[in-house]
């Protein structure tokens, strides 16, 4: 366990507290003679006088200035012997001493010790000196940690890591799969590196980079190759460290990150997720944040206002550029926006290769067939399909990672965990029609996607899933495409109808009936695919502090919004009507495949083909891309 010593002085200070107490208590009232001032019983005064006159008295000791005394004296009760008794006296007993003097009785007086005052100087004297050095350690420990009270002069200073060289370990080498943006920014580490190539053709070096993309698509790592690439001064900030409660506070932290990168330019600033201080000024109901916003005017004006910032580029990262302020976004401020997009299947395969050069991969492991069967990942996912890989393998104790590890991690990245496999009967059943359902109905239509598996694995919520391969090569969507997707999603309800009846139909399409909703809400108001014509009847502005959904308004009249509700109940219906029909026409099909599934708990998309294929012609799909 580490040694605190913040810890250590806040226990230490309440017992040197207590400790003081007790020192003044036992030492400042400290007695002149503690082995002559003792007494076995004690004697009121009264009865001492009654004593004295009695004759009885041999001698009395003063002490404590008069207030007390020790007497000797014979004791009746105990054959005249004598007996050592204390008496206290009053405040004022000057006619004692005279009587003492009177029956001549033995008398003296014991001035007191100065011990408990010497003591209590000294206790006086300690004690401050060690609190007040236990509140100096205490005060500098924490001036050094984050937000400590030390730091109050430092309020305004910028929160931002410099590093004269960067060392990041990360080099363009390391980053794969976005090789466009890796070249508008190799241009920018040319320019730091060889600025008299540019300026001789009269080309100036850019003062921003934006680096826009989903999130997990490399933009940060992009930052850190070109800090690893340029070897110039490299000051890295989130968006979030210049805000704060106090309005002015942001703006000072953005001048002082400048005044420093002018004092170490040429040099490069990275702001990442700067979509937290960048955001559109005056937006959002009673106006923005005053601090935020008095953020980014000093921002703007640092980045390209009076006075300039030669030889310093700045690179931010967002995946928000849809709220970001114009006056950001212009030239002079942000030159360039680089789109950092999720790869392509070629893209994928080199972020494999990178990932997997300290993997054990078996021989049998293709990365070309992961990259085939991963569309739409980002470098983030394919980085963690590689890691959840290993751990199944690690888990499994085996040497090397191999195809089913892969399978297994796509599911979990893709679905979630997997779950306990479902007991035989009758619900086992109703979800493999169901899944066969979907696969059916989406191997027949040829403008569906083709099926890569179907299993009746629980995995996350899903009781059961059918896998389909997108073709990520076509980048628009057809008509006849949308509604055959339309018709796939709708196969699993259709099956359910066609082979239970209507009282038998589940929840297990709730889902289903969500993309199938939208997909056609989108078809008749945004793409222009329904008998209202080309016309784009909802916007997809909204205000960005509001929750687009909740601002949206409508922009055509009510007579029109019951055409667009016709219109996508008319597409469902003939949809789900074409799914029902190819239920009842392949229904012998479906009952083989089910019984397989059920004995198998998964069937390949190739072995279900192949089955389909006994029973009906199955359409070519040599336009999608095929599995390997």
């Amino acid at each position: 366990m580490k040694f605190s010593w913040r810890v250590a002085l806040l226990w230490t200070l309440p017992a040197l507290v207590i400790g003081f107490f007790f020192w003044q208590g036992a030492f400042a009232s400290a007695p002149a003679d503690m082995s002559k001032n003792t007494a076995s019983t004690r004697m009121t005064y009264g009865r001492f006088l009654e004593y004295l006159d009695a004759n009885r008295v041999t001698s009395v000791d003063f002490y404590e200035g008069g207030r007390t005394a020790i007497v000797e004296a014979f004791d009746p009760g105990l054959d005249n012997r004598v007996q050592r008794v204390r008496v206290d006296l009053p405040a004022s007993a000057p006619e004692l001493i005279i009587k003492l003097k009177q029956k001549n009785v033995n008398f003296d007086a014991h001035p007191m010790r100065n011990d408990g005052a010497i003591w209590g100087l000294l206790g006086n004297l300690i004690f401050p000196v060690l609190l007040i050095t236990g509140l100096f350690f205490l005060f500098r420990r924490s001036s050094n940690l984050p937000g400590g009270p030390g730091q109050a002069m430092n309020f305004g200073k910028s929160k931002a890591r410099f590093a004269m060289e960067a060392k990041t370990g990360v080099k363009f080498d390391d980053v794969a799969g976005i090789e466009e943006a890796k070249e508008e920014l190799q241009e920018v580490v040319t320019f730091l590196k060889l600025p008299e190539k540019f300026t001789a053709v009269g080309a100036r070096i850019p003062k921003g980079v934006l680096l826009v993309g989903p999130p997990g698509t490399g933009k940060t790592l992009l930052a850190k190759a070109i800090a690893g690439e340029a070897g110039v001064p490299f000051f890295s900030i989130s968006g979030s460290e210049f805000v704060e409660m106090f309005v002015g506070v942001g703006a000072s932290r953005v001048r002082d990150l400048f005044k420093k990168a002018k004092e170490n330019a040429p040099c490069i600033i990275f702001i990442d997720e700067i979509d937290a201080v960048g955001r559109q000024r005056g937006a959002g109901i009673g106006g923005g944040n005053d601090e935020r916003e008095q953020t980014l005017n000093q921002l703007l004006t640092e980045m390209d206002g009076f006075e300039g910032n030669t030889g310093i580029i700045i690179i931010a990262a967002t995946n928000r550029p849809d709220v970001l302020d114009a006056a950001l976004l212009r030239p002079g401020r942000f030159d360039r926006q680089v789109t950092v997009d999720a790869p392509d299947i070629k893209g994928r395969l080199e972020v494999l290769q990178v990932h997997a050069r300290n993997k054990k991969l078996d021989p049998s492991v293709s990365l070309e067939t992961i990259a085939r069967r991963t569309p739409g990942f980002t470098g983030a996912d394919l980085a963690n399909l590689l890691n959840e890989a290993a751990i199944l393998t690690a888990r499994r104790r085996k040497e090397a990672i191999t195809l089913l590890e892969i399978d297994d991690a796509v599911d979990r990245v893709v679905a979630g965990m997997e779950g306990t496999p479902l007991v035989d009967g009758k619900s086992k059943r109703l979800i493999g029609y169901h899944e066969i359902g979907h696969a059916v109905v989406g191997t027949l239509l040829k403008d569906h996607d083709p099926v890569q598996k179907v299993t009746l694995i629980p995995r996350g919520q899903a009781q059961g899933l059918t896998w389909f391969t997108p073709n990520e090569e076509m980048g628009l969507v057809t008509r006849s495409q949308l509604r055959a997707r339309i018709t796939g999603a709708l196969g699993g309800r259709a099956a359910e109808e066609v082979i239970f009846g209507k009282a038998e139909v589940t929840t297990g399409a709730g889902n289903d009936l969500q993309q199938v909703t939208g997909m056609a809400r989108q078809m008749v108001t945004r793409f222009g695919m329904s008998d209202l014509g080309p016309l784009s009847l909802e916007s997809q502005q909204g205000e960005v502090f509001l929750g687009r959904d909740w601002t949206t308004r409508s922009e055509y009249s009510d007579s029109i919004a019951t055409r667009i509700d016709s219109q996508i109940h008319d597409i469902v219906d003939e949809c789900y009507e074409n799914a029902k029909k190819i239920m009842r026409e392949q229904r012998e099909v479906c009952d083989r495949l089910v019984d397989l599934l059920i004995e198998k708990e998964t069937i390949d998309g190739e072995e279900l083909r192949q089955i389909v294929a006994e029973y009906a012609e199955v359409p070519d799909k040599s336009q999608f891309v095929p599995m390997l």
